[in-house]
């Protein structure tokens, strides 16, 4: 059963206890490009007592470079090396978990930060934001060369996707042998400033159905993302906690990763989910209303 934080001693409690504090974004600091309440006090307090901050995305649109321009345009302090995206984490398994040849390429559905991890990776690619590729023109097989050397469809979040993408992923998937499928993450949706849009799983579902096949989730809940993390950051796991809004990616991301979960109420999940006679059966250890809510610790101290 999950501890639901609301005095100043509890929120105490668990700044004592944690060292490295995992973050998710949209739904915890910010929702679309408006920033949560509080958010920029708390995360200054954490570094203030010298815990260490990790960001931890599931969004595939933006490279950690470009995610790092958001920080700043928002007032968040945070640096390139304390992000971790899932663009990110699908180019470091192409380049160092499957070992991709040089002479291979991969077909990009998704948009430009997804393109510049794999750049980074010194990945080739197809597709993504190709102008070709992004065409409400009908797309035939008759005017479609298969590219041999596409060794892997890597599908993100693409708001310009479209039937010509879709079917040259199929073909790829469903053409080349041993042609790997791989997700950034598989979010059902995420939540925009205005409200809930589709997310990158609703993108690569038309494929899973297509080609018959489910792909690697490189994104949350998936260890992968923490492998990433792992390999740049050292940490405790039982002194570290895993901060997000969504159940079935956040929380059970750091589940699956034996860490300390803290949902917060400002994003995907209500308090319904968690408390309801349909209450998701991924309990968190620990819930609050908004990260913002950290700043009670201030009335502990002396006058």
């Amino acid at each position: 059963m999950s501890v639901h934080l609301s005095t100043p001693e509890d929120y105490k409690t668990l700044l004592d206890k944690f060292d490295t504090w995992l973050f998710d974004c949209d739904g915890v600091l910010w929702r679309g490009d408006e920033l949560i309440d509080g958010v920029v006090e708390v995360l200054h307090m954490l570094r203030c007592l010298k815990k260490q901050v990790v960001f931890v995305t599931n969004n595939a649109t933006k490279s950690r470079k470009s995610y790092k321009t958001k920080f700043d345009q928002l007032g968040v302090e945070a640096h390139v090396d304390e992000i971790f995206g899932s663009a990110y984490a699908s180019a470091v398994y192409l380049s160092s978990v499957i070992k991709l040849p040089k002479t291979k390429k991969v077909y990009v559905i998704g948009m430009g930060g997804l393109e510049e991890e794999l750049r980074d990776e010194g990945i080739s690619y197809l597709g993504g934001t190709d102008p070709a590729d992004n065409t409400l023109e009908t797309f035939s097989l008759a005017n479609f060369t298969l590219d041999p050397d596409v060794a892997a469809v890597v599908c993100g979040l693409d708001t310009q996707i479209n039937y010509t993408k879709l079917s040259k992923a199929f073909q790829y998937l469903t053409r080349n042998p041993g042609c790997h499928f791989i997700a950034t993450n598989e979010d059902s949706t995420y939540p925009g400033a205005d409200g809930l849009l589709p997310g990158a799983g609703s993108i690569s579902a038309p494929l899973r159905y297509a080609a018959g096949r489910a792909p690697i989730c490189t994104g949350k809940p998936s260890n992968t993302m923490l492998d990433c993390v792992k390999a740049k950051i050292n940490f405790d796991t039982e002194r570290t906690i895993m901060i997000g809004d969504r159940l079935n990616t956040d929380i059970l991301f750091g589940q699956n990763g034996g860490l300390s979960t803290l949902l917060v109420l400002t994003g995907i999940t209500e308090e319904a989910d968690i408390t309801g006679p349909y209450a998701s059966p991924i309990v968190p250890d620990f819930v609050t209303q908004a990260l913002g809510d950290f700043r009670a610790v201030d009335k502990l101290k002396a006058p």
